[in-house]
């Protein structure tokens, strides 16, 4: 009898001693966001957030969560997932397939959730329905869910994703207000209405920070504006989930002479110390480097003054060194969630695009001091060569209604500028383009695959291409002409920061080069770059991988396919008449707003500006009459293949390129 006791309450008592863990029912779907904007580690997926109401730790391992009401299985949860009592488990709503499950507080399903409505099914491991909710219309960046003390499910006015949720939600949210004077260039001053919905309070800033309830009430007869102002109205309404802000740029006695791109946002997310991505911040990791992603509203002004695009998207800090500059280059993306999933308008002169999904203001970066136009007219005289290159407008920035400078805008390199280019209009064919950066190895993986490009280059590091198999393959794979047009640019212009170095594959398609950040470039006439291009096959790989292009090289026809390619474009393109009437269109529109950008920032002077313009101008004419006796070293020509493959350009060169007297 006394071992039989033991037996049994050993047993039991270890039972007392483990964590506690229910099957039970008190696990539900406390909060929903179905059309997310605010973006963490780069994404901003939907999510569906799941609370524990009860004592006891709940094992969550083989539990359902799913938006099909035919299919309420569609997701499990993986075996070990729990939810502590009081604690809240996120499940991250992808929409990829392939996507880990997750685990700890947060797990990650292969499906999106429809932001136009549906159901979601929660279920236990048996398969037992625990709750259905079914979700209304949702609005962008506004979640849905459980009040805090419980009562009907409703908008918040914040989102709480793995908080308390506010004490009282909504059934639905205030319509925008509408302003009655558009953005844009006033004299002396403008008075500017708005009207809001019936039963509404507008609000309104000056300052870029978003209304709140405590905001000053908009004057019911108009607000004028004597200066550069950002105004924001938002509508209250009681009942209802604030409105989103209207938001609009007023300039006052303002004469750009360029285009304009004005910003608009919450100094939390510009400035503030612990979270504004344009500053440095107090941590060991600067704000600005750590991709911060963040609502702000974007308005473009073309150089006539017309307002050509007004809506609210995201903003990241963007570069690479040159984020330490006080004035920084910034990524714009448009953001369904935000508004709209488009900038629908074309900016850029030699494009025939009709809209862009993001657009990048460029600093000027590491030609800050110097010129701050090497880059936009480097890159311009790739035009009609077969080869992809950023487009650009000379521009200047207003941040919250303050003058922030001069800027390029450009084209944003990611797989919807490579589509629009190679006209991929598919989003599931979009999503496979390959984009590399350096090397191709995966820390330099931007989107695709790389699998098949280090295959390619180790392919023709191991394998002579004299061989007519051999050379068959990469000929399918890679796009030679275009290979060489971009080996022949970075020579010819010597941009001496040869790591930077892109190239793409659509599907189908071959591996192609696109001329990317070129501003290091027109600083010299030594051999840099030429010894990080030409060199030998088993070479020590720098920055980029060179094994195709050298192993063509050794072979007799592709040899003199490239040396041919160099000439041409020595001949044409960077024929001294041809490159100065890329420089004068640059400098006609920059010089004359240099004054002001140099009084906003101070790091230069207009004189030193002057010298420098001066200097690269004799290296982009000069630097074409060496290239011929920089490869005749490299590649060991000889003087008669220096003849018959540069003779004739050589002297037209001293015709066209040679320096002035």
């Amino acid at each position: 009898m006394r071992q039989f006791l033991k037996r049994a309450i050993l047993p039991m008592l270890l039972l007392l001693l483990l964590p506690l863990v229910s099957a039970g029912a008190d696990v539900y779907i406390n909060e929903v966001m179905a059309s997310n904007g605010f973006y963490e580690n780069g994404e901003a997926y939907d999510w569906i957030e799941l609370y524990n109401d009860g004592k006891k730790t709940v094992d969550l391992g083989g539990w359902y969560l799913s938006d099909s009401k035919k299919n309420p299985l569609k997701w499990s949860f993986p075996e070990g997932a729990k939810i502590k009592a009081g604690g809240y488990v996120t499940v991250f709503c992808t929409g990829e397939e392939d996507h880990t499950p997750g685990k700890g507080d947060t797990f990650y399903t292969g499906y999106s959730i429809s932001a136009s409505g549906e159901t979601l099914i929660l279920s236990d491991a048996e398969g037992t329905e625990k709750q259905r909710v079914k979700l209304p219309e949702q609005y962008g960046c506004v979640s849905w869910g459980r009040p805090l003390n419980g009562g009907d499910f409703g908008f918040f006015e914040n989102p709480t994703r793995g908080k308390k949720n506010d004490a009282e939600a909504y059934p639905a949210r205030t319509a925008a207000p509408v302003l009655t004077v558009e953005g844009g260039f006033y004299t002396g001053s403008v008075t500017v209405g708005a009207t809001g919905p019936e039963g509404a309070v507008l609000r309104y800033t000056t300052d870029g920070e978003t209304p709140t309830a405590k905001s000053r009430q908009f004057p019911a007869e108009g607000l004028t504006v004597t200066k550069t102002t950002p105004l924001r109205v938002r509508a209250f309404r009681e009942g209802e989930v604030p409105s989103a802000a209207e938001s609009a740029t007023y300039f006052i006695d303002d004469n750009p002479q360029t285009a304009i791109v004005s910003l608009i946002s919450d100094d939390k997310y510009l400035f503030n110390r612990k979270t504004g991505m344009l500053v440095k911040g107090t941590g060991s990791i600067p704000n600005y480097s750590k991709g911060f992603e963040y609502p702000v509203h974007i308005e473009y002004f073309n150089a006539e003054g017309s307002r050509e695009i007004s809506q609210t998207g995201t903003m990241t800090c963007s570069g690479h060194s040159a984020r330490v500059n006080a004035q920084k280059s910034i990524a714009l993306y448009a953001r369904k969630s935000w508004g709209a999933d488009r900038f629908r308008f074309n900016p850029f002169p030699t494009r025939d695009y009709t809209e862009y999904k993001s657009l990048l203001l460029r600093a000027a970066n590491s030609d800050t001091y110097a010129t701050r136009l090497r880059d936009v007219v480097a890159s311009s005289l790739a035009e009609g060569q077969g080869i992809l290159y950023q487009d650009h407008v000379v521009i200047q920035v207003y941040i919250n209604g303050r003058y922030w400078g001069h800027y390029n805008l450009r084209e944003k390199i990611n797989k919807y500028f490579v589509a629009a280019y190679e006209g991929v209009t598919e989003e599931a064919d979009i999503d496979r383009i390959d984009i590399l950066a350096r090397t191709g190895r995966d820390e330099f993986l931007q989107n695709g695959d790389n699998t098949d490009w280090l295959a390619l280059c180790d392919f023709c590091k191991k394998n002579s291409l004299s061989d007519p198999e051999n050379l068959k393959r990469v000929e399918e794979e890679l796009d030679i002409d275009n290979m060489f047009t971009h080996a022949a640019y970075e020579i010819i212009l010597g941009n001496v920061d040869f790591t930077n170095v892109r190239l793409y594959r659509v599907p189908g398609g071959k591996w192609k080069y696109l001329l990317f950040d070129v501003e290091a470039c027109w600083r010299g006439l030594d051999k840099t770059p030429i010894e990080y291009y030409i060199k030998p096959v088993n070479a020590k790989i720098n920055g980029f991988r060179h094994e195709p292009l050298n192993a063509l090289l050794a072979l007799p026809e592709y040899k003199a396919k490239f040396l041919n390619r160099v000439s041409e474009l020595l001949a044409t393109v960077f024929r001294w008449d041809n490159v100065e009437a890329h420089f004068d269109r640059v400098i006609a529109q920059l010089e004359p707003i240099l004054p002001r950008h140099i009084s906003r920032w101070k790091n230069m002077k207009i004189e030193n500006w002057r010298k420098n313009i001066s200097a690269t101008k004799y290296y982009a004419r000069v630097r074409p009459k060496e290239i011929p006796k920089l490869l005749k070293k490299a590649m060991k020509l000889t003087d008669a293949e220096v003849e018959e493959y540069f003779g004739e350009t050589l002297r037209l060169l001293e015709e066209t390129n040679k320096p002035e007297e």
